[in-house]
């Protein structure tokens, strides 16, 4: 994007605040991955052991700070994800045993929508030593669930929850396409 989308403007919040606010909401204790000197401001912050090597190693670093063994890890640019989601997310890995479970949506998997057990750790820290930071390749190598969009949708979710925001295309389509949804909210009060 050219600039820190975590601090773009998203329904009178940041990204970031939305993030937080929601994760807050169905979790104990709340972290950033990201640079201190960045975020500090915003919350507790936990740095990459490894920087540089992309989402994965910011899974790694939320792994290695926490001390719960059910991590939910979620990306700032999925605005309209919602707090029932997550909360519903978290009820599955709770009944699951897998180290790994991973929403199958709108197109693909949502690794950055996801619950993690600490366990993971050791896989994720022999990948990047690896040179191997895709998050996708641990989940063939533990025991992980994908939780079919079909499911998903049964729960009561719309796929659309895990739009992702990375350019800036993608952000003006967000606000332009949430701007007229409220418009035409306004249009059916009215009548």
């Amino acid at each position: 994007m050219g600039f820190d989308k975590a601090l773009l403007s998203f329904r009178s919040q940041t990204l970031l605040a939305r993030a937080l606010e929601m994760v807050a909401a169905v979790a104990g204790k709340v972290f950033i991955v990201g640079p201190r000197e960045r975020y500090a401001l915003y919350g507790d912050v936990v740095e990459d052991v490894y920087a540089g090597c992309g989402p994965l190693s910011g899974i790694h670093a939320a792994l290695y700070a926490t001390e719960t063994d059910l991590n939910l890890i979620l990306s700032v640019d999925m605005p309209l994800m919602t707090t029932e989601f997550l909360g519903w997310l978290l009820e599955q890995a709770r009944s699951a045993s897998e180290l790994i479970l991973v929403p199958d949506a709108l197109g693909g998997q949502q690794p950055l929508c996801a619950v993690y057990r600490r366990p993971l750790l050791a896989v994720a820290e022999q990948a990047l030593k690896s040179g191997d930071y895709k998050i996708g390749h641990l989940f063939p190598l533990v025991p992980t669930r994908y939780i079919p969009e079909a499911e998903i949708c049964e729960a009561g979710f719309s796929p659309e929850i895990f739009r992702n925001v990375n350019t800036a295309e993608e952000y003006e389509a967000l606000v332009r396409d949430e701007g007229a949804a409220l418009a035409k909210g306004r249009e059916r009060t009215r009548r």
